[in-house]
């Protein structure tokens, strides 16, 4: 019996810039925490001269979210680093924990904002509407520059960061709404109404984000993979008696990872050329379907496998 690995290019578990646009991702959690960071120092010089209770409490809210920035970007920079004795499939799960710390801000925060905003539905506050309306002009433009750089993030890091980002760009509509109605009529009611609506949508997204994190953490087969097929398509290789034993997860939501037996005549000559062919067109198979790494076990047909049945 034989044992081969099929790999991806080289870097495929390193820090190499490109694939997958990891220096991009880092780059975009950046930025939008300059300009999270910008946008608090205006909330608090706003939030005075209006003397606004509620934006200078978004201003600490927007602190907090600064922070979790910070810790997503580190976390994200750390994935890239390259496989080692510690870590042998490299650290791209890292940037995972950003997504679970994020999500769980997320979380406290929305709990928090819903809270306060049943205290103010039944004591509600007059504030400054036309303050209002312009910071929220302000809010939305700066905020929503952070969101474009996000919206198309692929990993779940960038998704939790992206409802981050969302969350205040929501939050500042709703502010810009409430305070152009409040310019014609005081109805300062609206102003908790509208943000309950929105944390529960932050919520129900974050639920969404942490159940896929989870998945991966459990080493469930990615969504967008079909393990059947694969397997059948990989069965009809010429060559290739059947498969057993396989096993697909992911690493991080975009690099997903392969192991198999594969049961062949020419297993016995593991370093021949046609085997070396099969590995190849195993390979092409996977890429198809999102794999970047797959590791083989060629078996003669009459081999004793102890994970025929699987495990």
């Amino acid at each position: 019996m034989g044992h081969n690995h099929s790999h991806h290019t080289p870097g495929e578990f390193s820090s190499s810039p490109g694939a997958n646009g990891t220096d991009n991702v880092s780059k975009n959690i950046i930025i939008a925490f300059i300009l999270n960071s910008v946008f608090v120092v205006i909330e608090v010089v706003g939030g005075l001269l209006t003397n606004s209770i509620a934006i200078l409490s978004d201003a600490l809210h927007d602190f907090g979210d600064c922070l979790s920035l910070g810790i997503a970007w580190a976390l994200q920079k750390k994935s890239h680093k390259k496989r080692d004795a510690r870590y042998s499939y490299g650290y791209k799960r890292f940037s995972l924990l950003g997504s679970v710390f994020l999500s769980g801000v997320l979380t406290v925060s929305s709990v928090f904002v819903i809270t306060e905003a049943v205290k103010r539905i039944t004591d509600p506050q007059p504030v400054s509407a036309g303050g209002m309306l312009w910071l929220a002009i302000l809010g939305i433009v700066i905020n929503g520059a952070a969101a474009l750089r996000l919206k198309k993030g692929s990993t779940l890091n960038e998704r939790a960061v992206f409802l981050h980002i969302m969350e205040d760009v929501l939050g500042w509509v709703a502010v810009l709404v409430v305070s152009i109605v409040m310019l014609f009529r005081d109805l300062p009611v609206l102003d908790p109404i509208l943000s309950i609506a929105i944390s529960i949508w932050v919520l129900s997204n974050v639920h969404k984000n942490m159940r896929d994190t989870f998945k991966i953490f459990l080493q469930a087969i990615p969504e967008n993979v079909d393990i059947n097929i694969v397997q059948k398509e990989i069965e009809q290789i010429p060559g290739i008696n059947s498969v057993h034993d396989m096993h697909i997860w992911t690493l991080d939501g975009v690099s997903h990872v392969m192991t198999l037996h594969v049961v062949t005549p020419m297993a016995d000559t593991a370093i021949s050329p046609d085997t070396s062919e099969l590995k190849k067109e195993i390979h092409d198979a996977g890429k198809k379907y999102g794999i970047s790494h797959i590791t083989i076990e060629f078996e003669k047909p009459d081999a004793d496998c102890d994970y025929t049945s699987g495990c």
